[in-house]
């Protein structure tokens, strides 16, 4: 059986990576799509993979800015030629799971989310403090293409698989389609419960803004209590200037930093909305309990206090 996998983009390992390694564990021979690749910046899983991307990985100067090429997504990811596959299978949150497929291939999407750059969080990404004028212009000129085009798109899949009740009742809300679900995995043997506690709260996160890490940052500024916050994205000079002294930002780190930052955190904090949430299900792994908004997949996954404390009586 002749396999492809296909994914938005390759540019650190976040939860969509580690959900991606697994699928490169079980299809190790599978040539992987992807719009663009960092080299060097997922795992050796991953980086040892067929990687293919496309042609907005050879133009200038999009490492960190090829998010300003939603307009352009949907077609570089047309122009893959999937006839040939058996099975294609996408791990999706933007376009991936409108690549075009053979009438005889089986495309499975894992789906992350519908594409919330267009939908609920569109003002979030590209509203007037996140985005210069010119990517204003051009993604309202183009956002009803976009919307069509994600909703026409979702009919190129056979089976949509989502991540969370969550996220399949915005696949239902979003594309009239039904969803089976499966909850991403967590390594457990590798999260393991510890005892230490060194006083200090804890945020692991792309510093993206649906992940509303600025959140965080303005409240332990203001109740002045230690918080490290583990993860790089966009928003990184934004919040090294709105940190106060009792805020560590530490950017990018390895697997057994974070998992040693889990076991002696007191607790960790979790601010987004999220459509599933894998560091929250790693912390509670290393025993810690999780400070999050009520809101998004973490109702699925974290156990309100009261009824941890009603559980105990």
């Amino acid at each position: 059986m002749k396999v492809a996998l296909v994914h938005d983009w390759l540019t650190g390992m976040r939860g969509g990576e580690k959900v991606l390694e697994v699928f490169c564990e079980l299809f190790p021979d599978a040539h992987l799509y992807t719009l663009l690749h960092n080299r060097g910046s997922l795992s050796n899983t991953i980086e040892d993979m067929d990687i293919r991307t496309s042609f907005i990985q050879k133009l200038p100067l999009i490492k960190k800015r090829y998010r300003h090429l939603l307009p352009i997504f949907p077609t570089a990811i047309e122009r893959f030629d999937l006839r040939e596959y058996d099975l294609v299978l996408s791990s999706s949150h933007c376009v991936a799971k409108g690549v075009i497929t053979g009438t005889d291939t089986l495309h499975i999407c894992y789906c992350f989310t519908p594409m919330r750059y267009i939908w609920d969080l569109y003002n979030l990404y590209f509203g007037k403090e996140r985005a210069g004028m010119f990517t204003r212009l051009a993604t309202s000129l183009v956002l009803n293409y976009l919307r069509k085009w994600d909703v026409a798109s979702c009919n190129r899949v056979n089976k949509f698989v989502a991540i969370s009740r969550y996220i399949a009742e915005r696949i239902e809300k979003n594309y009239s389609r039904d969803s089976d679900l499966i909850y991403p995995p967590v390594d457990c043997s590798y999260f393991k419960p510890g005892f230490a506690n060194d006083g200090f709260y804890l945020m692991v996160s792309p510093l993206a803004p649906n992940k509303r890490v600025d959140i965080a940052v303005e409240a332990f500024n203001s109740i002045d209590l230690p918080l490290i916050v583990i993860g790089s994205g966009q928003e990184e000079k934004k919040l090294e200037k709105m940190a106060g002294k009792n805020i560590k930002l530490m950017g990018w780190q390895s697997d057994e930093i974070v998992r040693e930052h889990y076991v002696n955190c007191k607790a960790l904090i979790f601010p987004g909305v999220e459509d599933f949430g894998i560091v929250p299900l790693e912390a509670q792994a290393c025993g810690k309990p999780v400070i999050a908004f009520g809101e998004g997949g973490a109702l699925e996954t974290i156990v309100p206090l009261d009824k941890n404390i009603g559980n105990s009586n």
